[in-house]
């Protein structure tokens, strides 16, 4: 993968920050855990990745797939999601873009995750996610939301992660339950979990 240069980082910290230079000249910031580099995609990285045709992979020197994006997302985050990128001030960007989960062995982007919109003035923000198909049962997304729980602890904005899943959904609630989540209603069909964070739990600037 590209060249890289720690950013942020202390020795006994289980995720770290890193800053990439690509030989394109492209820079981007990914969050490091043990197997996964997860990526948070700017409004123009998002609209390349958006495109398919392996064009986001090229340009940041990812593995080629055969990864598509259905009609439907293409046309939700050109109408809601791009437009609230664009006009959020600051990094606030970074609870509306996809972050991306790329195993490091192999280049491949395997899953996608984000928040579902800024904290609420309580500190609670919602988080969703997906595995491609190919990349399940790797324990994947269970470590690839641990990282983004450990990211958002390290902010003053947020205070409670939330999440909802079918009660059918076995997989999505292992993730959930092994990365700390507690059940706390149920609507329908639909369980909504939530979790509290310690603040700089396991990861702190400097």
């Amino acid at each position: 993968m590209a060249e890289n240069r720690l950013k942020h980082c202390k020795a006994s910290c289980d995720l770290a920050i890193f800053t990439y230079s690509h030989p394109t000249g492209v820079t981007y910031t990914m969050i490091h855990t043990e197997r996964l580099h997860i990526m948070p995609l700017s409004v123009a990285a998002l609209e390349l990745y958006l495109q398919g045709n392996n064009l986001f992979e090229l340009k940041y020197g990812l593995a080629i797939n055969d990864r598509l994006v259905a009609p439907e997302v293409r046309r939700f985050v050109h109408a809601i999601t791009l437009p609230c990128m664009r006009k959020s001030p600051g990094d606030h960007y970074l609870f509306f873009t996809f972050w991306l989960v790329i195993e490091q062995s192999t280049g491949i982007v395997v899953a996608e995750l984000g928040f579902k919109g800024v904290p609420n003035p309580a500190g609670m923000v919602e988080i969703g996610y997906g595995t491609m198909p190919e990349a399940r049962k790797k324990g994947f997304m269970t470590e690839a939301v641990g990282g983004l729980i450990n990211w958002a602890s390290t902010r003053e904005d947020t205070k409670t992660i939330l999440a909802e899943t079918a009660n059918s959904n076995t997989a999505s609630m292992r993730v959930l339950q092994k990365n700390g989540f507690e059940q706390f209603d149920q609507r329908g069909d639909m369980l909504w979990w939530r979790k509290s964070l310690s603040q700089n739990s396991g990861f702190t600037p400097v």
